[in-house]
């Protein structure tokens, strides 16, 4: 009898499905979280709908790398889909804040499966020289769902109620499961009967705690308290880990990948130009409608030029995996975000809009070269048996990247804007609030609205100059690296 053959094109719109699921979840929740905190009366909680989130998709996501590599891709995939699914149900029955929280919690952790299997399936399907581009196009998902999530929600909200912002997971979800049941075939697992939970159970608090640690530094009246200890945490969590690791019969994370140089060196820079990227995509809006006073609608159209460039990046990347080592390759897209964060760093307050456009276009070509490669050799430098490991720990790279920096850019933030208001007796934060949205910003006296965005304005150069700290760091690590120039 023949085995049956994996239908490529379908697991591959499987996949792109669910990978723009995912990508569309984020914003479309925070484009309708102000009907769902009026509906649930929990301001005080509203950050958590996001935060406990992503927190659980962050844990989930090595794990599922290496349950994918012990039981298969296809029943994995499955299972998380599945979960995701579940906790989308769940949510929009939610009737008060901290039930939502939970479920969104539930959500989270089937959503930690999708990138990094995704990945692995491609790795899996395809071949070394086609795998960037396929890559590519996936990736794009998340720039399309940019656009697409805040008309999507806004839709939502304004014409059914938010629980259909959840709801609308579900047919989606199950046609993206029925075409990896249904096509994707690969060889029988063998599965192991030494699971580590031990490693396991350390690297998800290692994880929270790092990961809450950032989340609590973030906000605007946090205690040092409370950051040292979940750093406090933290470490003696890895600690143990690396411990328990050392003996585990089959590790969930094998300590033998970091002893392959390249294998850091990629990571790391993908973690730091993760972190660039997020400050990018979250602050560049934040410009055009603070600054140069346009509505949210345009403003968020700033950065579509990147979403649109990735893919030529991706291009790029498959390209010069091909041809280049690695340290060639990923210095060859460091060079173009070091470029393009220099500008951002350098641009006076009255650059005008279509300025954005240009630099979005360069960054996305770096970014789309970055994030690509970084993936594909990751996965090039391990043993098939650490594929689904070593892709989720790239993933997971990602995430830390943009956790971490979102704190660090927020301390920034509120610092400058701080000090800023400090020098001017006539303003306050809650102006800046105003300013920064265009419906609220034509109630501020207009004497005051040059001031207020020369703060403003501070604070964004602020952010961007640690943005291109970042990328110098990332292209010292790629520097220093001599075992990577001679690895093809």
């Amino acid at each position: 009898m023949t085995a049956k053959k994996t239908n490529v094109t379908l697991v591959t719109i499987a996949i792109f499905v669910a990978t723009f699921l995912t990508a569309v979840e984020g914003t479309i929740v925070s484009t309708a979280m102000p009907t769902i905190v009026g509906d649930l009366h929990g301001v005080n909680l509203m950050n958590w709908i996001v935060s406990i989130y992503l927190l659980t998709n962050a844990v989930a996501t090595p794990i599922y790398g290496k349950l994918a590599d012990l039981f298969g891709r296809k029943r994995i995939f499955i299972i998380g889909i599945m979960i995701f699914i579940l906790g989308s149900t769940l949510s929009g029955t939610a009737n008060s804040m901290p039930t939502l929280i939970g479920w969104r919690a539930l959500q989270g952790v089937g959503a930690g499966c999708i990138m990094p299997v995704s990945n692995t399936i491609i790795a899996d399907i395809y071949s070394f020289e086609k795998r960037a581009r396929v890559m590519g196009f996936n990736g794009a998902a998340w720039g399309i769902a940019a656009i697409v999530a805040p008309l999507l929600g806004g839709f939502i909200v304004d014409h059914l109620t938010w629980h259909w912002v959840f709801f609308i997971n579900i047919p989606i979800g199950l046609l993206t499961v029925a075409l990896i049941a249904l096509y994707l075939h690969e060889d029988p697992h063998v599965v192991s009967t030494k699971i580590d939970y031990l490693g396991t159970l350390w690297l998800t608090i290692a994880l929270l705690s790092l990961m809450y640690g950032f989340q609590v530094l973030g906000e605007a009246n946090f205690t040092w308290t409370m950051v040292i200890a979940c750093f406090v945490v933290t470490v003696i969590a890895v600690a143990l880990f690396i411990k328990r690791e050392q003996k585990a019969a089959d590790p969930i994370i094998s300590l033998r990948l970091f002893k392959n140089r390249t294998f850091i060196t990629q990571n790391l820079a993908t973690m730091l130009v993760s972190g660039f990227l997020i400050g990018f995509e979250v602050y560049i809006p934040t410009w055009t409608q603070g600054i140069l006073g346009l509505p949210a609608s345009l403003a968020g159209f700033a950065v579509t030029p990147s979403s649109v460039m990735w893919i030529l990046g991706s291009f790029l990347a498959g390209k010069f995996i091909l041809k280049l080592t690695p340290k060639q390759t990923l210095m060859i897209s460091l060079t173009l975000l070091l470029v393009g964060s220099l500008w951002l760093s350098l641009l006076p307050q009255t650059t005008p809009f279509w300025l954005f456009f240009v630099i979005s276009s360069i960054l996305g070509v770096g970014f789309g070269i970055t994030i690509t490669s970084t993936t594909v050799t990751s996965q090039r430098l391990v043993d098939i048996k650490d594929m689904g490991v070593a892709t989720s720990f790239n993933t997971l790279a990602r995430t830390l990247g943009q956790t971490i920096m979102m704190s660090v850019f927020g301390i920034i933030m509120n610092g400058t804007m701080n000090a800023g208001i400090a020098q001017h007796a006539n303003v306050n934060l809650g102006m800046m609030n105003k300013l920064i949205n265009p419906q609220t910003a034509t109630a501020l006296p207009t004497k005051l609205l040059p001031t207020l965005r020369t703060i403003l304005y501070q604070a964004l150069h602020n952010i961007y100059l640690a943005g291109v700290f970042l990328i110098v760091i990332a292209i010292v690590i790629n520097a220093v690296d001599h075992r990577n120039s001679s690895q093809n």
